[in-house]
């Protein structure tokens, strides 16, 4: 299920943390679904069970996960509102985006359009 690219300029960590994160909002992780062991997944993807352990820790951090002692780690029932709650605040980033391609004169219907790709929509 997880794949890491050990050249990728992102920490494995994080890799890890962000895929758990995309599989939650496509509906592949649901709410109570177990991840694999640190063991099971350091095995899995060659990496040391440490990085394993500090996906997993920054995952319970954001409340993504829960630890049950002796019986492994579980997605939250409210992971994926958390996480839609933390996307949608990237929307300040997308309105410093904006501001920045009206300045360098982009037109309003290319960023709309190119928005409107990103959301598989046609444009008109």
């Amino acid at each position: 299920m997880f794949s890491v690219d050990p050249l990728s300029r992102t920490p494995v960590y994080e890799q890890i943390v962000e895929q758990c994160e995309q599989y939650v909002l496509l509906g592949v992780l649901c709410a109570g679904d177990r991840l694999p062991s640190v063991r099971q997944l350091s095995v899995e993807l060659s990496i040391n069970p440490n990085t394993i352990q500090k996906a997993y820790i920054e995952l319970d951090r954001r409340g993504m996960v829960t630890a049950v002692p002796g019986r492994g780690v579980f997605i939250s029932p409210d992971a994926f509102d958390k996480i839609s709650v933390m996307k949608q605040e990237n929307l300040n980033e997308i309105a410093r985006l904006a501001r920045e391609l009206k300045q360098a004169q982009t037109p309003v219907e290319t960023v709309i359009d190119c928005v409107r790709k990103a959301y598989g929509e046609e444009t008109k």
